[in-house]
């Protein structure tokens, strides 16, 4: 059995796209995933499954919690291997400091992925934006409410990828990392 998280863009903000953590975790429960967590209430499940690819992991969820739960949100799958991968990748340390200041965008795909390198060239003021091999890297000098950089990511990553600041992150990979 491997680990994964499945990471859901957009619940649990503002009234819209509720879903309880109960709910969510039997969900997973009877889709046949074991050892499922979930973690804070804004769609961060870690759970094992046989291996598979995490793109069809991510449909098959997707699916379960549109017709189950009866909300329509993006859904992305990452394996503990590629969650590794993020965190050892990061190029801007400075987001370690204050990881609540500090945005990894994980996307659906590769190709989503590479279209944000079209925002690294912009100018973000006292915002640092990297497209690295496995996520994009955001880091909001004056806090992620007050970024234009945040704002033009969130937009652009509305159909195929969603955040998390570093702190969460964090609690995902000790959390994908720790034996089931």
């Amino acid at each position: 059995m491997a680990r994964f998280v499945a990471l859901m863009r957009g619940i649990n903000v503002g009234k819209a796209k509720r879903i309880a953590m109960a709910d969510l975790r039997a969900l997973m429960g009877s889709l046949g995933y074991t050892d499922v967590k979930t973690l804070l209430n804004s769609g961060n499940v870690i759970f094992s499954a046989r291996t598979a690819v995490s793109l069809n992991l991510a449909q098959r969820i997707q699916s379960a919690i549109a017709t189950e739960l009866g909300v329509d949100c993006l859904v992305i799958v990452k394996s503990a291997k590629e969650i590794a991968a993020v965190m050892a990748d990061n190029p801007l340390p400075q987001g370690e400091v204050d990881p609540s200041r500090f945005l990894v965008a994980l996307t659906k795909d590769v190709a989503s992925l590479r279209a944000l390198h079209a925002l690294e060239g912009e100018g973000w003021g006292v915002d640092t934006l990297r497209v690295g091999e496995h996520a994009a890297y955001l880091w909001c000098a004056s806090g992620i409410l007050e970024s234009k950089c945040a704002t033009v990511l969130l937009k652009g990553l509305a159909k195929s990828g969603t955040t998390r600041n570093w702190a969460t992150l964090q609690k995902i990979y000790a959390l994908t990392t720790e034996a089931a």
